[in-house]
């Protein structure tokens, strides 16, 4: 799965990773939790350029009677998007990308559960791929929200948890954002396994576990012994 991740890279690196039409508004986050806002790349009004929006984090269906089912919600498997009503009709026409340079897991040990941070090699940005949905309450105000998709876990990851994020390549940002593609047995290919080779992992303290603790620390190699 995945339970939280990072943001902390300068908007513009942002926005020219992403091609996104203006500056993202953000600021650097070590420890994004599940219900807090997430930062998103989706198609814009026009249905052409690339922006960045703050969607709450944890998917609610459009038919949920109330918000609370997006807590339980954070994460949709890749295998099963086109089967679950849930994320169907999302699959099909609300796709977006999940910024980030880095998430965290936990590996059960005799000791307890440890968490790893797990990025890039060269600790850059990356896309994990998500979902989006619009709500609406009975009061008539509207929520945004998310979903990252999981996969099987790389060789690298798969002695830590069972499963991983779907991480997405630049060049097929644009099949996945395009919302007049409905092709969701094209789509579902590119929801695969990221390479391991490209990636790193390293044990962090437990300060990550609670959703308060923010900083840098969180991001920290834990020191040996």
């Amino acid at each position: 799965m995945c339970g939280r991740f990072t943001l902390a890279n300068p908007p513009e690196l942002l926005a020219e990773f992403f091609e996104l039409a203006a500056l993202p508004d953000i600021t650097n986050r070590y420890n994004i939790a599940p219900t807090q806002s997430a930062p998103a790349i989706l198609i814009g009004e026009s249905g052409r350029e690339r922006v960045h929006r703050e969607l709450h984090w944890g998917l609610i269906p459009s038919w949920a009677k109330d918000s609370s089912i997006g807590s339980r919600m954070i994460n949709a498997r890749a295998e099963t998007l086109s089967e679950k009503p849930s994320y169907r009709t999302a699959f099909k026409r609300r796709r977006c990308l999940i910024a980030t340079d880095g998430f965290y897991e936990w590996k059960k040990t005799e000791s307890g559960k440890q968490p790893f941070c797990i990025r890039m090699s060269d600790d850059g940005v990356f896309a994990m791929a998500g979902l989006w949905e619009r709500w609406s309450s009975p009061d008539g105000s509207q929520i945004d929200s998310c979903t990252v998709i999981t996969t099987e876990p790389n060789e690298l990851l798969a002695g830590i948890h069972n499963r991983m994020p779907v991480i997405l390549t630049r060049d097929r940002f644009g099949e996945w954002l395009n919302p007049k593609n409905e092709d969701t047995q094209s789509l579902q290919t590119l929801l695969q396994s990221f390479p391991s080779d490209a990636m790193k992992h390293y044990p962090v303290s437990t300060r990550v576990n609670a959703p308060s603790n923010d900083d840098e620390d969180c991001i920290a190699p834990l020191a040996p012994g």
